[in-house]
């Protein structure tokens, strides 16, 4: 099993985002994620910018993967998403079945992400049909689920990766509540997520953390951390073990994740992987 840096999932600044990935591109992460996945109007970086990008980590020996929208709301994101495609470079991670589509139209090969609803192998063999080499297992689901579909047939097709350090993409929405909160319209939300550079915490009449707002996309409060759970899945047969970035740390974090769990981290969500909720699941380090 090895490492992956998840696409970044927050609004930098273009120069904090090219620092980064400058650090990113010294580390020894084999597998790399690079794009917006939240939302179209974080226009810090162009699809140019990230070309870029995703060439000098190749030049450095990653091997890199452009992730796509996870939520589609206009014509203009899909043609955007059609750039990608037509990168002629570097195979995508489709987060949602518009990418799928173009990917299979032009016959390439692609990654589904976490945000893809594969809930069973009869959809991961069909999605494998047409082109795809490795599928993010849903973070809803749970190491009982994986262990079924990965057991139902030997050897699968495809590769498995696992969700296992970050803060949880618990769901999209058309409506940007980081926009709301500060009494902005989508349409005119002025980028305010740029003020919230590991989103939006929000807590429940107790003070209790309860999610975190990122733009339109809700994540967990507490970050989930798999790491007590490496030799499992490497027993299991899984690929790669995603590492979800939010700040330069996560850089450290992939780089030593496998061999020592996160000992900086002192509150884990990991419910879902147990099959439970995740308060259920809440561990103190």
């Amino acid at each position: 099993m090895k490492t992956s840096l998840g696409p970044l999932q927050y609004c930098w600044e273009k120069q904090k985002v090219t620092a980064f990935y400058d650090q990113v591109a010294t580390s020894n992460i084999p597998l790399i994620y690079l794009g917006e996945t939240v939302c179209s109007r974080r226009r810090q970086l162009k699809f140019s910018d990230y070309l870029a990008i995703a060439q000098m980590l190749r030049d450095s020996g990653k091997q890199v993967v452009l992730s796509t929208l996870a939520l589609l709301e206009a014509p203009s994101e899909y043609t955007e998403l059609q750039k990608h495609v037509d990168n002629g470079e570097f195979i995508i991670e489709a987060n949602d079945m518009g990418a799928v589509q173009a990917a299979k139209e032009r016959k390439l090969p692609f990654v589904c992400g976490a945000t893809m609803n594969n809930y069973n192998l009869a959809t991961l063999t069909k999605l494998h049909q047409w082109g795809m080499q490795r599928f993010v297992m849903p973070i809803e689901l749970s190491k009982d689920w994986l262990t079924k579909v990965m057991q139902s047939e030997k050897p699968l097709a495809f590769e498995v990766e696992v969700f296992g350090h970050g803060y949880l993409p618990l769901a999209h929405s058309a409506r940007c509540f980081t926009a709301r909160q500060q009494g902005l319209q989508k349409d005119d939300c002025q980028i305010v997520c740029l003020a919230n550079p590991k989103g939006l915490l929000t807590q429940t009449m107790d003070n209790q953390p309860l999610l975190r707002l990122n733009g339109i996309q809700t994540q967990s409060a507490s970050l989930i951390d798999l790491s007590s759970e490496v030799e499992v899945m490497k027993s299991m047969g899984v690929n790669y073990f995603r590492v979800s970035p939010n700040s330069l740390k996560s850089i450290e974090i992939a780089e030593n994740i496998l061999q020592q769990p996160d000992k900086n981290n002192s509150l884990s969500c990991n419910g879902y992987w147990h099959h439970d909720s995740g308060f259920a699941h809440i561990q103190s380090q």
